[in-house]
């Protein structure tokens, strides 16, 4: 079941846990400008969450949003509202994760290009022990179902063959859905820098040289061509990223 609703105020919320009572699973949707997809988004969401046997609770963090998101997530009954003024879905994602007390707390993007039943698995694996279940369009019985386009196919197949050798056997740092251990995931993130499309990268591989287990849970993803992705501005900081976490691993 899901937890009762609440709005928290933008500023206090990361830095005051106790605001949001523990609970089994809480999900973290970063957002920015998405007023038009989140209530379809919210409504799926919670729906399959009220079946479930955890409690519950949906967090969206709005990152600067210009579109009314905020206002339009707070009329939801099961959604709590947080701000983040800090641009970049890293900085928003860490906000969510850094503010909560449950015993998993994850997050995925609010296009649901994952299927949200992919939390079921993902549970499970990290009931039998792993620091992080993370989605994979990738790893071996995954499936594209409407797969991206092939500019964006290309660029992603190079960042992956990068992002590898940082954080080997994982075949997809970059699908928009992972859940994590809190206590595992909120280690990681206290030496976390980066708050770009390589936030993944980074946070995977904190986890990975803590010992932590990372599990792949294969998914039927969906291309959403309303992305707020932009492959050159976002697709070149990403890189940008990398070369920076090259960079720091070099001087180790």
């Amino acid at each position: 079941m899901t937890a009762p609703a609440v709005v928290l105020p933008r500023q206090r919320a990361a830095h005051d846990p106790r605001l949001r009572s523990t609970v089994d699973v809480e999900l973290v949707v970063p957002a920015f400008n998405e007023a038009g997809r989140l209530p379809a988004t919210l409504a799926e969401l919670t729906g399959f969450l009220a079946g479930r046997p955890w409690r519950s609770r949906v967090v969206v963090v709005d990152n600067g949003s210009t579109d009314g998101t905020a206002t339009t997530v707070a009329g939801h009954p099961d959604v709590v509202v947080i701000g983040c003024a800090r641009p970049g879905k890293g900085a928003a994602v860490r906000r969510g994760l850094e503010s909560s007390t449950s015993r998993f707390v994850g997050f995925l993007d609010a296009d649901l290009s994952t299927p949200v039943r992919t939390l079921t698995r993902a549970v499970a694996e990290l009931e039998a022990g792993a620091a992080a279940a993370i989605g994979s369009r990738h790893a071996p019985g995954a499936e594209l179902v409407t797969p991206q386009p092939l500019s964006r196919r290309v660029g992603g197949a190079v960042f992956r063959a990068l992002a590898r050798r940082l954080v080997p056997e994982v075949h997809d740092t970059q699908c928009g859905f992972k859940l994590f251990e809190r206590v595992a995931v909120q280690r990681a993130l206290a030496g976390c820098q980066v708050d770009g499309f390589a936030f993944d990268v980074e946070l995977l591989r904190r986890i990975r040289l803590a010992g932590g287990r990372i599990a792949e849970v294969p998914v039927a993803w969906t291309d959403d061509q309303r992305s707020t992705f932009r492959p050159l501005h976002d697709g070149r900081a990403a890189f940008a990223d990398l070369v920076r976490l090259y960079r720091a691993e070099a001087a180790l």
